[in-house]
């Protein structure tokens, strides 16, 4: 944890919601089991491996130490999070996480959800790509597949998009995505459909075409998308979808999995796109092998 507690005292918390540190990327040795967050009034701080009570308390301790010495006036609210093997373990260690919990992110507001689960309901590492839709949707007809909690659709409207359609199998993500469409001035312009999208390509079609998709599937979960062997199946249908011109971003979010396999993906399936460009992370998600990380390709209707 040594370079964890050499970091710590240079970062620094704003309005937004971002990464603070993310040991993840393998740029500090060591310490790649640690990640610390921000969700605005809350730090989230989130171990991959178990940590024994001493090792826990240094680092707690060590976040109070630089708390009380940057912000004297704000009280400490911190979560601490274990992730192992598919389970997680939250706990609340010092003052409160807000009943309806909203942070910021480039002028949109979100809910998030910190004692829930790992998903909270915003991807940090995706905050450029819903950047670049927020710049790029205007007068736009947007097709949102796998949109959890409608990010990418906020940002869209917020960027004047005319239309968003969302598809995601879970209603429950998508009741959360109404309320950020609510909770951003957004009551009209958005569509969600809660079904499974390999058995809707009639309903999408006929909404279509659209002039940007967003296809941001989950890389392996079990009954709903396995990137190995759907994402062949999602990319047969996409060309279709598309107005002349139109773009894709395809997301990626496998470790074991790099660009190449994305791109040969498209190359043998739907030849129909043409690349133009990977979407840069968030500098704060540098990964010593960049293949690694998130991955979103930029794709044009030829």
């Amino acid at each position: 944890m040594k370079r964890f507690l050499q970091v710590l005292p240079g970062l620094a918390v704003g309005d937004d919601v971002c990464r603070l540190f993310h040991g993840r990327g393998g740029l500090f040795a060591g310490d790649e089991h640690l990640c610390l967050d921000w969700y605005k009034p809350v730090l989230l701080l989130t171990s991959f491996k178990m940590l024994d009570d001493e090792q826990r308390d240094e680092l707690v301790n060590a976040i109070v130490v630089y708390w009380q010495l940057q912000y004297p006036n704000e009280p400490l609210n911190l979560v601490y999070q274990y992730r192992h093997g598919g389970q997680t373990f939250s706990e609340l260690l010092y003052g409160e996480v807000p009943e309806q919990h909203v942070v910021t992110e480039n002028g949109c507001r979100f809910l998030v959800h910190l004692l829930r689960g790992q998903n909270h309901g915003l991807f940090l590492d995706m905050a450029n790509g819903r950047a670049w839709v927020k710049q790029h949707a205007k007068h736009k007809k947007v097709l949102n597949l796998f949109a959890y909690t409608c990010g990418f659709s906020v940002a869209a409207l917020q960027g004047g998009a005319d239309e968003v359609v969302n598809m995601d199998m879970s209603k429950g993500a998508l009741s959360i995505g109404k309320q950020n469409h609510l909770l951003n001035d957004l009551p009209v312009g958005a569509r969600y459909l809660g079904h499974d999208i390999f058995k809707s390509w009639g309903k999408l079609t006929k909404l279509g075409p659209y002039d940007l998709i967003v296809a941001d599937p989950p890389s392996n979960q079990r009954g709903s998308f396995v990137a190995t062997k759907d994402y062949e199946r999602l990319l047969k249908r996409l060309p279709d979808l598309l107005a002349p011109q139109g773009e894709v971003l395809l997301c990626l979010n496998a470790p074991e999995l790099g660009s190449d396999f994305l791109m040969q993906q498209v190359a043998n399936t739907a030849p129909q796109l043409t690349y133009v460009e990977r979407l840069a992370n968030p500098s704060v998600f540098a990964d010593v092998d960049e293949q690694k990380s998130l991955k979103v390709l930029r794709y044009r209707l030829s």
